[in-house]
């Protein structure tokens, strides 16, 4: 439990930390929260000659408004998406999901950037990010990219990001007003991963679906986005016969390996659950407004 040797930096720029990644190579690796980092190096199952620690980069900090986007800069804390009036207001949803990340001791420290970035199946954020067609800022030593989250995820901790590149910040569009929303999380305990997780966006006009977005956490490689499921409710009040195909039609691309969570049959059916549970709850807080 206890990590290998390692040179520790503390750049004060992007430009700085891009610089030592690519002067450092494959030995070298970025620490945001380090949630995920840390624990893989107490096992020895990271063994990284090099950490730099981002946390003094103050310009990978701050929530802001760009027009029709809301910018989340990737050492932005989950505690600060929780106490972020901007995200409470524009995107709820990611307050919603926040809340549900692990303890307050890991959200004070745990950063949106991390989450997103390493390509860990059970993180929360990136099925969220999947939903709400969110793109990614990645600055390397050829410059800066911008990647859609919907693109980036290429299989468990495999992503987009290339040698030497930093996720930077998160562009999130701003959901129509009015919308629904919800993220329904099945968890065995406090601070775990989800067994199974569902992410729904949707607006509704004369009490049918007109628009809908439906992402899943954990059951799969990557997130996911259900486009199918998502389809099979437009034009729908969200009925039972609906809901039962929005369902199926999510539970017909879901590949969860069996852990300590269930089976995989298990984590199948309680993945169409919280589909069914999160299109009800969205569409309620439509009808509630």
């Amino acid at each position: 439990m206890i990590p290998g040797p390692f040179t520790y930096h503390r750049p004060e720029s992007v430009a700085d930390a891009v610089k030592l990644l690519g002067e450092l190579g494959e030995e070298a690796r970025p620490l945001a929260g380090g949630h995920s980092l840390i624990p893989m190096m107490k096992l020895r199952l990271a063994t990284p000659e090099h950490l730099i620690d981002l946390h003094g980069i103050g310009d990978l900090k701050g929530i802001s408004r760009d027009g029709d986007r809301i910018v989340i800069r990737a050492m932005t804390t989950q505690h600060d998406l929780i106490a972020s009036e901007l995200i409470g207001s524009a995107v709820p949803i990611l307050h919603e999901a926040a809340l549900l990340i692990a303890d307050p001791q890991v959200r004070y420290c745990g950063t949106i950037g991390g989450n997103v970035a390493n390509g860990d199946p059970g993180n929360d954020m990136p099925g969220l990010m999947v939903t709400l067609d969110a793109s990614y800022e990645l600055q390397g030593p050829v410059g800066t990219r911008s990647v859609p989250a919907r693109e980036f995820y290429q299989g468990a901790y495999f992503t987009a990001l290339e040698p030497g590149e930093i996720l930077t910040a998160i562009s999130v569009p701003v959901p129509p007003a009015g919308h629904g929303y919800a993220y329904e999380k099945l968890k065995r305990k406090i601070g775990d991963y989800a067994t199974a997780a569902a992410a729904v966006v949707l607006t509704m006009e004369g009490g049918k679906v007109a628009s809908c977005a439906i992402g899943l956490t954990n059951l799969a490689e990557t997130a996911l986005l259900a486009e199918d499921a998502a389809k099979s409710v437009i034009g729908t009040s969200l009925d039972d016969a609906a809901l039962k195909r929005a369902a199926d039609a999510a539970r017909a691309i879901m590949t969860p390996a069996g852990d300590g969570r269930g089976p995989a049959e298990y984590r199948i059916h309680v993945g169409g659950i919280m589909v069914q549970r999160a299109l009800k709850r969205a569409a309620a807080r439509i009808r509630a407004a």
